[in-house]
């Protein structure tokens, strides 16, 4: 995995992603911000695939900021080869890089302090992917996106 970040958000997440942009950056990452700049209003989705995109092409880990994380990481984990983590604390975002090899964490800047934002942060990119079980699990989950959908009425 490289040293590289990727980073974006919202307009409900731009102060978060400028404080975390800022504090990775003081330990040696890579920060690439896809954006938004400012707090006008702006689809999420938009910067959602930015970051995707730059994710897989880059074999980079990433970050995804908005109001709960929520839009993030459901428009997130409807694209193969990501696996997007809404960790509200230090053990989950442990265990969604150790257990998951979760390449993206979800952030919700109105649902969290500054704080703990950073050491949810700290916890994920000093966690790598422990392997052996965990690595059948995520074949299996990538396999997921390979069958056929059930058709609804």
């Amino acid at each position: 995995m490289s040293k590289t970040v990727v980073i974006g958000s919202d307009h409900a997440g731009v102060a978060l992603k400028k404080l975390l942009s800022d504090h990775l950056a003081a330990q040696g990452y890579d920060v690439v911000d896809v954006g938004p700049a400012d707090t006008k209003s702006v689809d999420y989705p938009i910067f959602a695939a930015r970051a995707c995109d730059a994710v897989l092409a880059q074999n980079a880990l990433g970050i995804l900021i908005c109001g709960t994380g929520l839009g993030m990481s459901m428009t997130a984990n409807r694209r193969p080869g990501i696996r997007a983590a809404l960790c509200a604390n230090e053990f989950m975002a442990r265990m969604a890089r150790l257990h998951n090899d979760a390449n993206i964490l979800c952030l919700g800047e109105r649902v969290l302090g500054q704080g703990l934002a950073l050491a949810i942060a700290d916890a994920f990119f000093t966690t790598d992917f422990e392997g052996g079980r965990h690595k059948r699990r995520l074949d299996l989950m990538e396999s997921c996106h390979d069958r056929p959908q059930p058709q609804h009425p």
